[in-house]
């Protein structure tokens, strides 16, 4: 399938990372020139530098979210070096794992500029070229935890959450403008946050990390992890021409684990 991206212009935040990484590599194999983006410029680099040495276009950022008066000047450069962006991939860091209670107003502050109130300046920043391209797509990753809130993640289901009411209303606001607005949530992806959370459950409950993987392995229906390839390939494919009737919706990247409809 002709995906439509060739020449398109892509800005992937978090591109340094499992999941950015990914769908920054697999939009740059459908033709779209990639801005890769992330907190850690070097690996930002390594995933532009591994889009080019398959052929494609890409540049790197070293780009904090928390700090927004990085938007504008980021933005200009993608603008001057690849083209204005066709397709935004928010895909924000997540906060450490807290209960919802006791939690600080300054740690709250803080990630919600870098996970929610950026990704709206951001969003806000590009809309007004793809409104007037009309075509656009505004993919949002999130968590599982927007749908079933995951223990000892209180401060990233809540904030995360936020992020869900928001595309759906943004979705109803461009769609007549040729723009959609998605959120897919990843189940339990085999990255290195996944390896973390891990890790940290396991010094909670005093076990070997072998142990609860194996365990939260035994949870998910297909009987694994995902692999970060599987779930940029779906978001390649709402980033397409052919999902330009998708919009509005949160898809599950799973493996069948949330239980709920």
């Amino acid at each position: 399938m002709d995906l439509g991206l060739a020449g398109k212009t892509a800005l992937v935040l978090g591109a340094g990372g499992g999941l950015g990484g990914a769908i920054a590599r697999t939009l740059a194999r459908e033709g779209a020139m990639v801005a890769a983006a992330d907190i850690d410029a070097a690996a930002a680099g390594r995933t532009a530098e591994a889009i080019a040495g398959a052929g494609g276009k890409a540049i790197a950022l070293g780009w904090d979210l928390g700090d927004l008066s990085l938007i504008e000047p980021s933005i200009a450069r993608i603008e001057a070096e690849l083209g204005p962006v066709d397709v935004l991939v928010n895909n924000t860091g997540g906060p450490p794992p807290t209960p919802a209670s006791g939690q600080s107003p300054e740690l709250w502050s803080k990630h919600f500029q870098s996970m929610v109130l950026s990704v709206f300046v951001l969003t806000d920043r590009v809309l007004p070229g793809m409104r007037q391209r009309k075509w656009g797509r505004i993919i949002t990753s999130t968590s599982s935890g927007v749908v079933a809130p995951i223990p000892n993640l209180g401060v990233s289901n809540a904030l995360r959450l936020t992020l869900v009411g928001w595309s759906k209303t943004l979705a109803r606001e461009v769609g007549r403008d040729g723009i959609t607005a998605n959120i897919v949530l990843p189940g339990r992806i085999g990255t290195p946050r996944i390896t973390f959370l891990d890790e940290q459950r396991a010094k909670r409950e005093g076990r070997e990390v072998a142990e609860i993987a194996a365990d939260s392995q035994s949870s998910i229906p297909v009987g694994r992890y995902g692999d970060p390839q599987e779930y940029a390939d779906v978001v390649a494919f709402l980033a397409s021409v052919p999902a330009s009737y998708v919009t509005g919706s949160v898809i599950r990247i799973d493996g069948g684990l949330i239980q709920s409809i």
